[in-house]
């Protein structure tokens, strides 16, 4: 006899039709994620990743797995708050993003070998391109080994030096625009503030190039593609810095790769710099807005003036971009600003440091060929071989600059070294800033470039002056040169040479000037001592420079342990060590008859003598 409680209950002898396809149709479910799990997830989820992300939790540290806290003891106040609870929250979140950070877009970071490698060829453009191609862009790649084992092991030392200034970027500010190695963050100091513009990925791009270092170049490429715009960024940026490292940068790696990605963040690069030009004169502004256009002048130049250097360092990459985009805007607004200039009276024939764009007035009468007026002498130069030398008027206009600039501010100490002084009203400063040790070179590019009565004089001074920024170095204890460095007259009771007085000018920060000098002097002449000079120096930079991650400057050149600034700047990978690595390569790498570099050290085709030049097809509405 059955129980009381089930006598009634209808028994159940089998599942309907439409249980039994339920059933079926959750069990394939299951059988489908696991599948999927396994074999069809992507790459991000394998168990590399996996291992990965533990790692960094489990390095993280023990506070990252906070337990949960004990439950309150009877009778704790409602309103107090449980002291196991308080800043937990703010020490995980913060936590995580220290360690963590963006761990699933960085990308990783791998150990290099010792010696150089064969490297595949960098890839171009990706296949979905934002414009039609007939045939794949023709590539630039890079090789120039020298003959010598002993100079390839040298340059192989530089490619490591820029191998470990990039990892670690990229391990502790991938994206920001600098690297503070010591701190292990990135530098918000910098002169692009803390907006993620990645400006060492830029800056930097073509030297990784350059290098063969395919996958790191392939990384940085990446991001710009996918993260890189002004289009947000609500900061007044610098006109003359954003276009010497972004639209330079860019347009070399166009050069290089034919990839319309870089020409088209060029072009938008250059578009956000242009209502700086919206003055009487034309002149631009040195600061700009880039998400309202707002624009202006330094509060501390000379009454609102422009800087020679900053509107005098435009020329060569805003007339590059009109040629390859068929847009004669940029090309204009810099032909606009030589026009000004070249009306203007220039005081014994020299061009004063300040410019007001309202007025088109010289301000004060400071004249310089470091800070404040360098590069913009060099651009007239470069702007005429760019032009495959068909730009007479930039020319005439270099080569009466630095008449002018021996008659007046080149002169030699008591001890026979060539140095280019400063000039304020009418005064010599018998100082030379580091940034003028360009100009070793630049002389010397002018008298190989054009044989006239001024050739064997520009050559002259050209060694001269290289050969002091040598000595400057080599009277440091650390072999690495001052900010600026000081001459006395043959009158002074204590005579200076070349060494730097005041604390604020003994400083070093990566600065790449008088390498720049050393390479184009070896490949001018073949001189021995110029690669030995570059070696000299490469040794001071890992001895005194070098950290566990990254480099760093130093704030006194004169001592046996100089402090460190705790800063890597963008331009010791896109000029200081592109630099060395060239001066250790052979001639036919950038031969400097088909390439010219921006005052960024950014390689850009000469027109006429270098087939990576991919000028574009001009309208037919267009002159």
């Amino acid at each position: 006899m059955l129980p009381l409680h089930t006598r009634n209950t209808p028994q159940r002898k089998s599942f309907h039709s439409r249980e039994k396809c339920l059933i079926a149709l959750v069990l394939f479910t299951l059988f489908l994620l696991c599948f999927g799990g396994f074999f069809l997830l992507p790459d991000n989820f394998n168990s590399e990743r996996v291992i990965k992300v533990y790692k960094q939790f489990q390095k993280a540290g023990p506070e990252i797995f906070i337990p949960a806290p004990p439950i309150a003891p009877h009778g704790l106040n409602s309103n107090e708050e449980d002291p196991h609870i308080v800043g937990d929250r703010a020490k995980l979140q913060a936590k995580i993003k220290e360690e963590l950070g963006d761990i699933f877009d960085r990308p990783e970071t791998v150990k290099h070998g010792d010696s150089e490698q064969q490297q595949p060829p960098i890839p171009g453009p990706p296949v979905k391109s934002t414009e039609p191609q007939e045939a794949a862009p023709l590539l630039f790649k890079p090789s120039g080994q020298d003959p010598d084992p002993e100079v390839r092991e040298k340059r192989e030392k530089v490619k490591e030096m820029m191998i470990h200034a990039w990892e670690n970027y990229k391990l502790y500010a991938w994206g920001k625009n600098e690297l503070r190695p010591i701190s292990r963050q990135a530098h918000s100091g910098s002169i692009f503030g803390a907006y993620d513009l990645g400006a060492t990925i830029v800056d930097g791009l073509d030297t990784l190039y350059i290098m063969g270092l395919t996958k790191e170049f392939e990384e940085g490429r990446d991001w710009i593609a996918r993260r890189f715009s002004l289009d947000n960024v609500s900061a007044e940026l610098s006109v003359f810095e954003t276009n010497i490292r972004f639209v330079g940068g860019l347009l070399t790696l166009y050069a290089f790769t034919g990839d319309p990605m870089f020409k088209e963040k060029a072009q938008h690069v250059a578009d956000k710099l242009l209502p700086a030009f919206q003055t009487p004169t034309g002149i631009p502004y040195s600061l700009v807005n880039v998400k309202t256009g707002t624009s202006k002048n330094y509060g501390w130049a000379s009454g609102g003036s422009s800087i020679l250097s900053e509107f005098g360092t435009l020329h060569l990459e805003f007339s590059y971009l009109s040629d390859i985009t068929g847009n004669p805007l940029y090309k204009e607004r810099v032909q606009n600003i030589r026009q000004v200039l070249k009306e203007l009276d220039k005081p014994k024939g020299l061009y004063p440091n300040y410019l007001n764009p309202k007025t088109g007035k010289w301000g004060q009468q400071h004249m310089s060929l470091g800070a404040l007026g360098d590069s913009f002498y060099e651009y007239l130069l470069k702007a005429w071989i760019q032009s495959g030398q068909t730009d007479i008027e930039a020319r005439e206009l270099f080569e009466d600059a630095m008449v002018a600039i021996i008659d007046k501010m080149i002169r030699t100490s008591p001890g026979g070294l060539t140095y280019v002084s400063d000039m304020k009203f009418d005064r010599l400063e018998h100082k030379m800033d580091h940034l003028a040790c360009f100009a070793g070179g630049l002389f010397s590019l002018g008298a190989h470039t054009k044989q006239n009565e001024n050739s064997d004089k520009f050559m002259e001074i050209g060694k001269g002056i290289t050969n002091t920024c040598h000595e400057s170095y080599i009277r440091a204890r650390t072999h690495l040169g001052p900010e600026a460095f000081r001459f006395s007259d043959a009158q002074a009771s204590e005579p200076v040479e070349a060494r730097a007085l005041k604390s604020q000018e003994k400083y070093y920060i990566l600065r790449p000037e008088t390498f720049e000098s050393y390479f184009v002097l070896w490949r001018l002449t073949h001189d021995q001592k110029y690669r030995d000079w570059g070696w000299d120096a490469v040794q001071a930079l890992e001895k005194y420079c070098r950290t566990d991650h990254g480099y760093s400057g130093i704030r006194n050149v004169y001592l046996d342990k100089p402090q460190k600034d705790d800063v890597q700047q963008s331009f010791f990978l896109a000029e200081t060590l592109k630099y060395l690595y060239l001066l250790f390569s052979d001639d036919s790498l950038l031969p400097l008859d088909e390439w010219v570099f921006n005052t960024e050290a950014h390689p850009l085709p000469i027109r006429g003598a270098n087939l990576h030049y991919r000028m574009a097809a001009v309208p037919s509405s267009l002159p």
